[in-house]
């Protein structure tokens, strides 16, 4: 599998990365033989970052990551997220507690990435309140503590979530001290990687991997199935979450599902196979992009992933056709 630079880390991780949050499941609800044939498999391919969190499944993807790894006597790049409570005064004490917890639960000594969950945000107010920490904090009290934590030895590179408000997100980048940012990528909000036409209907990333890309930040592709919706089916596996809410897209799964099914001519066309292979290949097409994140829910999904992305970036002709359907969807009305 192709390996990228994950920005200036001098890492280099594989163009799908194996993401282990609840709206696949696998991590979280699989069984454990379930569990270690798939990642057994992933590491197989190629595939040598990890993605979890102290919030999947309520610390059960971390529990079932650390099992499923000692188990196979593997140790892949893993970076993990923390979540601060904006009314917590000592953001370094919650930082550390965060990590030492997530530290037990994977049955680790440390992580190659340490990732703050909250999204960033102005100082003059969020726009998703009780969960938003303002860019100068995030800057001031974050970052510097998990410094703290790098040169302790327990964690080698720290990250952010690329959502909130972008010019907050955009300073934070500026800064020059983030290694990595999540950043949300599909075939419904295609901001983060193209300029979209006025009216487009979703949040305006404003181009974020150029960047991510200038100032030399690793960027992860998050969302790139827009959290199953580009299957174009509102039925979920047994296994995934029931319910998603959608983010940097529509109102509401079922109206992204709506949404998808007008990208069909990519497929009618016969650039691909199907809207969630489009995304991918969609994602992969820009060189600022690290690594792809997709959520499994069976070992069927895995090696579906794994044959997208051997196919490589879209061509030309099917990003332009991309182009005209999005057009589109910006003229729809309201």
């Amino acid at each position: 599998m192709e390996q990228r630079p994950l920005g200036r880390t001098g890492l280099r991780v594989s163009a799908l990365g194996f993401g282990c949050g609840d709206v696949g499941g696998l991590i979280v609800r699989g069984t454990p033989a379930e569990r270690e044939r798939a990642v057994a498999r992933a590491v197989e391919a190629g595939i040598n970052y990890f993605d979890t969190a102290a919030s999947y499944g309520d610390g059960e993807s971390e529990r079932n990551l650390g099992r499923t790894l000692k188990a196979l006597g593997l140790r892949p790049y893993v970076g993990t997220k923390f979540r601060i409570d904006p009314t917590e005064r000592d953001t370094g004490a919650a930082v550390a507690r965060s990590l030492e917890a997530s530290l037990a639960r994977l049955g680790m000594d440390g992580v190659d990435l340490l990732q703050l969950h909250n999204v960033i945000v102005r100082e003059d107010g969020a726009p998703a309140p009780g969960r938003g920490l303002p860019a100068s904090r995030v800057l001031g009290e974050v970052l510097p503590a998990l410094d703290a934590l790098r040169r302790q030895g327990k964690i080698r590179f720290a990250g952010i979530t690329a959502l909130g408000d972008t010019g907050a997100v955009r300073e934070v980048l500026d800064a020059g001290v983030v290694d990595t940012a999540q950043v949300c990528l599909n075939l419904l909000n295609p901001s983060a990687a193209v300029g979209v036409p006025a009216g487009f209907p979703a949040p305006d990333f404003g181009r974020l991997l150029d960047r991510a890309r200038q100032r030399g930040v690793g960027a992860i592709n998050i969302r790139v199935l827009a959290g199953g919706a580009l299957s174009g089916t509102e039925e979920r596996h047994a296994i995934a979450m029931p319910r998603v809410a959608p983010i940097a897209s529509g109102a509401d799964y079922a109206a992204d599902v709506e949404r998808a099914r007008r990208l069909r001519p990519l497929v009618e066309k016969g650039y691909v196979d199907d809207l969630m292979e489009a995304s991918i290949r969609f994602a992969l097409a820009s060189d600022a992009m690290s690594t792809v994140l997709v959520g499994y829910s069976t070992f069927e999904h895995l090696e579906r992933a794994i044959t997208v992305v051997e196919k490589g970036p879209l061509p030309p002709p099917a990003l332009d056709l991309l182009n005209g359907l999005w057009a589109e969807l910006a003229r729809e009305p309201r």
